[in-house]
């Protein structure tokens, strides 16, 4: 691996010591990047990137087209410079510590539709469906985001390739199996929906993305996961700085040291539990454990939501072993997403099965609370629990139904459920901030909330729209626990988002890769936001590689 020489503050929060470290003198490349008629051109992306270690940083331009990346590579590189509606320019470096480099750049800009066509994030290829204008209707652009694009971004490189009827016939059918509805007629209409709508056309939409302010102080840091299948959910531990991220597909838990850059993946073993067939993938059991989600316990142990073997996995991060499962008693199936409460107690929903489990780590004991029933929303057959939190204020669990448009409250003594309207359709993933406001996103229609859970008023904030029309998709939110400002996932435009609260306001990052669909935040004590980039197919991803991203908001220095 090639020197890393960018200083990075990681955190031990038990502790409140922080550990700096400062490997070697960074190497420095600055430059101006102008358009062809000589204008400097604000916002233009400049990725320096290292095969060998797959390792990348990013920065951006200013307004006088001026950039500074103080890096952490030195030795042969890449160096990308990338502006929406702009062609690439690309060219080899040598860089050395103590040896700044200028490296101008001039962009031109894309005259072929075909070229611009490829370059537009998946949103205004899938924006172009005919769907119906009706918006219950099953083939409303609600319905088909929520139902079809949740898993991967319909209209990625991979899905909005050319197909006959008859093929994407069998794409829907194995859609329709993981919704649980295998409807022949909703098959049908939703393949031929897909067939004619990706043909190779090139959509005419042009949207017009902003350059923040805020992305001339972003630094972007980019980790390859070669050895990873479909790495999911990750977090950042509070005892050693490392990043924990759980490999659905290749059964694995993946350590990342954010200073080396070095990841070690460590196999789960097999579930010894028979498999069971299924009417659709959520209700199957499988041997696989298939890890999905995962929480730090107090008793110092990583919990998984094992999705494939209905099992809590148990990952011991000291010995870097797997330790015996917890079993899940009938008829739970499909544990999705885990959250721990401030006693200890771990919460966990359970998406094919329509039930919220506990489970207490240290006696063993595990409840399983169903969920009302509630007729399933779009083309799905049933209302998938998927995020869930815990408030920090009185112990509630809440829940959200994704398929169902519903919010949950579990009281944490009595197990009582109460539900709500959700304030947004397609409700996802769900967080708390310190103060006890709940927020979550709105899939469906790309929308976030805030909620006050004891009186139940909301507020919802439409997220940024670049083409009329056109809606991103949020997956999932974080809150930064120092700033409490709020860190968006999204699947479809190719960027992520903050929002800040105070003033009401999203900051948009364009993220390093085209195809790119992140799945959850988590923050390093220096004010990192992290996430894994893991589109379905991994093919689907500019590179072809799966990765971690960092986004460090304030690491860019300053432009001489």
């Amino acid at each position: 691996m090639k020197s890393l020489s960018l200083i990075v503050v990681v955190g031990l929060a038990l502790t409140s010591v922080e550990a700096i470290v400062a490997p070697l003198t960074p190497s420095l490349l600055t430059g101006v990047v102008k358009d062809s008629h000589g204008m400097p051109l604000n916002g233009v992306m400049v990725r320096v990137s290292d095969d060998a270690s797959g390792l990348a940083d990013n920065v951006f331009t200013d307004a006088e087209g001026k950039y500074a990346l103080s890096t952490r590579l030195s030795g042969d590189v890449v160096v990308r410079f990338r502006l929406p509606y702009y062609q690439d320019e690309t060219r080899k470096l040598t860089l050395a510590a103590r040896r700044p480099v200028e490296q101008a750049a001039t962009l031109k800009r894309m005259t072929v539709s075909a070229d611009i066509s490829e370059s537009l994030p998946s949103a205004y290829h899938f924006g172009n469906l005919a769907f119906d204008k009706d918006p219950t209707a099953i083939l409303s652009r609600g319905n088909v985001q929520r139902d079809c694009a949740g898993c991967h971004a319909l209209g990625n490189t991979v899905s909005r390739a050319p197909r006959p009827l008859e093929q994407w016939v069998e794409v829907v059918k194995l859609m329709q199996g993981y919704l649980g509805n295998p409807d022949p007629k909703l098959i049908e209409s939703r393949a031929a929906l897909l067939s004619a709508g990706f043909r190779g056309q090139a959509p005419n939409v042009r949207p017009v993305f902003p350059v923040d302010a805020e992305l001339h102080t972003a630094v972007i840091h980019e980790y390859k996961l070669e050895s990873t299948l479909f790495p999911h959910d990750g977090d950042i531990s509070a005892v050693d700085g490392l990043m924990y991220t759980v490999d659905r597909t290749g059964n694995q838990m993946v350590v990342t040291d954010l200073v080396t850059g070095k990841s070690v993946y460590i196999e789960q073993p097999p579930s010894t539990r028979p498999a069971v067939e299924g009417g659709n993938s959520y209700s199957a059991r499988s041997t696989d454990p298939g890890p999905h989600s995962l929480v730090l316990g107090k008793t110092g142990y990583w919990y998984t939501t094992n999705a494939g073997s209905d099992e809590i996995g148990v990952f011991d991060p000291k010995t870097r072993k797997w330790k015996d499962s917890f079993v899940l008693p009938e008829p739970a199936r499909y544990p999705h997403t885990i959250r721990a409460g401030s006693d200890g107690i771990i919460w966990f929903t359970l998406a094919a099965s329509s039930q919220v489990g506990r489970l207490d780590p240290i006696s063993g004991d595990i409840k399983l609370i169903n969920l009302p029933k509630l007729k399933p929303l779009g083309g799905a057959g049933g209302s998938l629990p998927y995020g869930i939190d815990v408030s920090p204020v009185d112990g509630r669990v809440w829940y959200a139904r994704l398929w169902g448009d519903k919010l949950g409250a579990i009281d944490p003594k009595t197990l009582e459920v109460t539900e709500f309207d959700s304030p947004v359709e397609g409700p996802r993933r769900l967080r708390f901030d310190e103060s006890g406001a709940l927020w979550l996103t709105g899939y469906s229609e790309g929308m976030i909330a805030r909620v006050d859970t004891a009186s139940m008023k909301s507020e919802v904030y439409p997220m940024p729209e670049f083409a009329p029309g056109y809606r991103p998709g949020p997956y999932a939110l974080a809150i930064h626990p120092v700033t409490q400002e709020v860190w968006i996932n999204e699947t479809s435009t190719d960027r992520v988002y903050r929002f800040l609260p105070k003033e009401k306001r999203f900051i948009v990052y364009p993220m390093p890769l085209r195809g790119t669909f992140t799945r959850d935040f988590a923050f390093t004590a220096s004010g990192w936001a992290c996430t894994s980039n893991s589109p379905i197919l991994n093919a689907a991803l500019e590179g072809n590689e799966t990765e971690l991203l960092c986004i460090d908001p304030n690491g860019a220095g300053p432009r001489k």
